[in-house]
């Protein structure tokens, strides 16, 4: 492709070379022409007027005194020839003295009305440029016809132009081989970088890579963003637009702070730095994020960064948390209730018998009572189970978990791993925040039905959130947990600090909901979600 392009521009300069060449020599032969005539027309108009030329045509011998006189002026003047001639085209001079007496060969008509004329004309010398100019009685002031006495055509022959325009010919032909040579080394340059730039590929394998490029772009099963060294995009694929929730639009050329992008997703590609499975929230997606500076040459040119959907592993994961923390509860309520086992056994062994009836239905019925009101409050499988674990958790770390004898959860018809994570986000950052405060260490969940909307209230006894930080608390990587615990940042196993409360406001607002936090002491959270399903008949309770 290179190689047709330098061929084709080449023919092109050259055909505009040679063309340029052609004007430029018509121009000057046109400049050389018309140089001449005026030449000419000026010897013939000074000749004319001169009193020597007009007295003596009218003379006995004319030719005898003019000859000599005309003949020092052509050579003086440069020109072919000069004739003067009597009205009847009897030359009276000319170069060739074997051409005087004989009539005048061209055309004197304009000359004979008293009007100097030029002409190329071919006469005795082959053709020329010439002027015939009038000569007018001596003593006449007016120029009629019948005042002509004489005529002097002056001429210049075309073999005489042709001798000074070739002196014309090497600056044009060097002009014309210059710019010549100017355009076949710009055409080879561009050439040369052309193939640098498709590394050397032709037009048909240029196109297969293209078509492997686009089929590769939509086929991948990861998002993928080519971002400029300006923070600009220019390439997204079709997967890259879902998990971003860009839709059609056109962001090609676009600033990365203008796709409406959460702060921190936003900051991270703006960076260009290297980043490897970062977890970023973005809208109502958990996002696993990947960039890599790109340099093909050695230098910085922008980022290549892949994006993998987390939202329903991340649902699946908080759902394992609160499973692997119910197991640790019921393991640990093993343990103990081993403990309380041998206790009883033991009692027996001794003979108190009373005693050990009195221990064991002690034991078992402060356990019966907490698992017979959280699940005759809350219908929903998986927060019943969830606040029992939680329960016994904060139990086993000094903390109280109190359910508001309140609450009342029928069926919401919210997932179940969105319930999951609000609810157990908050637990477990109030379990945190309480620990970090003083005795009494509580932590109190109200939940209940109003209006169609499941309303969720978690408090603890905790520092709380100074209130300059309460606009902060939902973003990814905000989290008190570096200064000894707190209310903030809390995040389930495995995700790492800073994004519990991140998930949970996503949560939120995937199912339409509102958070909202009062500022400490004792942080209180407050979650609205809009049910799905009808209001069962006993879920009308309010929390005093």
């Amino acid at each position: 492709m290179a190689r047709q392009l330098l061929l084709l521009q080449a023919a092109v300069v050259t055909v505009v070379v040679l063309a340029l060449g052609v004007a430029a020599y018509r121009d000057a032969q046109e400049a050389v022409t018309e140089k001449a005539g005026d030449l000419a027309t000026s010897v013939a108009e000074t000749l004319a007027d001169a009193p020597a030329v007009r007295s003596e045509v009218l003379g006995p011998d004319p030719t005898a005194v003019l000859q000599p006189y005309v003949e020092q002026v052509r050579v003086d003047t440069g020109t072919s020839f000069i004739t003067v001639m009597a009205p009847d085209r009897t030359r009276f001079t000319h170069p060739d003295p074997a051409q005087i007496g004989k009539p005048f060969v061209g055309t004197i008509a304009p000359a004979l009305r008293g009007e100097p004329f030029t002409e190329t004309y071919t006469g005795t010398l082959g053709p020329s440029v010439r002027a015939v100019v009038p000569v007018f009685r001596p003593g006449t002031t007016t120029q009629r016809p019948e005042d002509v006495v004489a005529l002097v055509s002056v001429g210049i022959t075309v073999a005489a132009l042709g001798d000074e325009l070739s002196g014309s010919l090497p600056g044009i032909l060097l002009a014309a081989g210059a710019t010549l040579a100017v355009g076949a080394l710009g055409t080879w340059g561009i050439s040369r970088r052309l193939r640098r730039q498709t590394r050397g590929l032709a037009a048909e394998p240029l196109a297969r890579v293209l078509e492997y490029h686009s089929a590769v772009l939509h086929a991948v099963r990861e998002g993928l963003v080519l971002l400029d060294g300006e923070r600009r995009v220019q390439l997204v694929n079709d997967e890259a637009r879902r998990l971003l929730a860009l839709g059609d639009a056109d962001v090609v050329g676009r600033h990365v702070a203008e796709l409406g992008l959460s702060r921190e997703l936003t900051e991270t590609l703006s960076a260009q730095r290297l980043a490897v499975d970062e977890v970023h929230v973005s809208g109502s997606r958990v996002l696993v994020v990947s960039q890599s500076p790109a340099t093909p040459s050695g230098r910085s040119v922008g980022a290549v960064v892949t994006l993998r959907d987390h939202t329903d592993l991340q649902a699946l994961t908080g759902e394992l948390d609160s499973v692997r923390a119910f197991a640790e509860s019921l393991r640990a309520q093993a343990h103990e209730a081993a403990n309380r086992l041998h206790t009883t056994v033991s009692l027996v062994e001794l003979g108190r018998t009373a005693d050990a009836v009195q221990f064991a239905t002690a034991q078992l019925a402060s356990a019966q009572e907490l698992t017979d009101r959280v699940v005759g409050a809350v219908e929903e499988p998986v927060l019943a189970a969830l606040l029992l674990g939680k329960a016994a958790t904060a139990s086993e770390r000094g903390v109280a978990l109190e359910i508001d004898p309140a609450t009342s959860v029928g069926t919401t018809g919210i997932p179940g791993g969105d319930l999951v994570t609000i609810v157990g986000n908050l637990v477990d950052n109030a379990i945190d925040a309480a620990l970090a405060g003083t005795a009494p260490r509580e932590v109190q969940l109200t939940a209940w039905q109003e209006e169609g909307r499941l309303e969720i209230r978690v408090e603890d006894t905790g520092p709380g959130v100074p209130e300059e930080q309460v606009p902060h608390v939902f973003e990814r990587g905000w989290s008190t947990k570096e200064a000894g615990g707190g209310d903030g940042g809390g995040a389930p196993r495995g995700l790492g600090r800073g994004l519990g409360l991140a998930l949970v406001a996503q949560a939120v607002r995937r199912n339409g909901g509102s958070i909202t936090l009062r500022p400490g002491p004792g942080a209180e959270f407050r979650v609205s979600l809009p049910m799905q399903v009808p209001v069962s008949p006993r879920a009308v309770g309010t929390p005093c």
